[in-house]
């Protein structure tokens, strides 16, 4: 049994009256070149002059992630100090730039020094950090942050949402995406400043994308505008050919990858 994910594919045969021969899609597929494809959530391409892998990204779930994890469930106004952990990911990136755009403040933490640059330069965040030069994140996060957090977008976890918590505002928002420094522990690091949830009236909420599928038509109306436009811009880490899936999937639990990272099984 393969291993299943996110994919694009074009299909070659189609008992789906909603599909035919030729038609691009996104879906589940297989770890594989040839997927036999049986769930029903499976989104047409009209393809725009864009690459195809747009939509494993920016035009695909971490798009829609982003969107929805920042409009809908952080509630923004203009001039929140907003703050993005991992920021120079699939998701991350985007929320920094919908932030910006909303004209929000907004401060990122990645891993390098160079995905510190691609932040500040590229993406257009305020300022950004590498956690890892940082022995005291609740020091750092008081250096960007002397007024406080209004928005946390948490792709993190752990340590720094430990941190954060510290910083938030009265009636901050923290939008829980995901936690990956936790993933591959045993036993997952305990969270111990809490109390602020209470203190602050923080709202912290977790998501998932598959809720807030009914707006990806909206999504794409606001979104590709802006990509024609160049206001958003947009990074991947492309992997070539099949063989070098694991591998890709293994770099991410390290930050080895810059942006969103895709596996190219075959060329157009």
């Amino acid at each position: 049994m393969p291993i299943s994910g996110l994919g694009v594919a074009r299909v070659l045969d189609s008992e789906n009256p909603e599909f035919k021969k030729g038609d691009l899609v996104l879906g589940m597929t297989g770890w594989e070149e040839y997927s036999l494809i049986t769930d029903s959530n499976l989104f047409k391409i009209h393809h725009i002059d864009v690459p195809l892998s747009y939509y494993m990204g920016i035009l695909g779930m971490p798009g829609l992630t982003a969107y929805a994890g920042f409009y809908e469930v952080c509630s923004p106004k203009k001039g929140d100090y907003v703050f993005v952990s991992a920021a120079s990911g699939a998701v991350g990136q985007l929320v920094g730039q919908f932030a910006k755009l909303f004209g929000c403040y907004v401060v990122g933490s990645a891993g390098s020094k160079d995905k510190v640059y691609l932040l500040k330069n590229k993406f257009g965040f305020d300022e950004a950090f590498n956690y890892k030069d940082e022995p005291d994140l609740n020091a750092a996060l008081k250096r960007y942050f002397p007024e406080g957090i209004d928005i946390y977008f948490e792709n993190v976890g752990g340590k720094m949402l430990d941190a954060v918590l510290l910083n938030m505002r009265i009636h901050g928002q923290i939008s829980v995406c995901g936690m990956i420094s936790q993933y591959n522990l045993d036993i997952p690091e305990g969270v111990q400043n809490l109390m602020n949830l209470v203190a602050k009236r923080v709202r912290m909420e977790g998501f998932l994308t598959p809720d807030y599928y009914h707006l990806y038509p909206k999504f794409l109306e606001m979104i590709i505008p802006h990509i024609k436009d160049g206001k958003i811009v947009y990074v991947e880490d492309i992997a070539e050919g099949l063989k070098s899936a694991p591998a890709a999937l293994v770099g991410l639990f390290s930050g080895r990858n810059v942006g969103k990272q895709v596996v190219a099984v075959a060329t157009e």
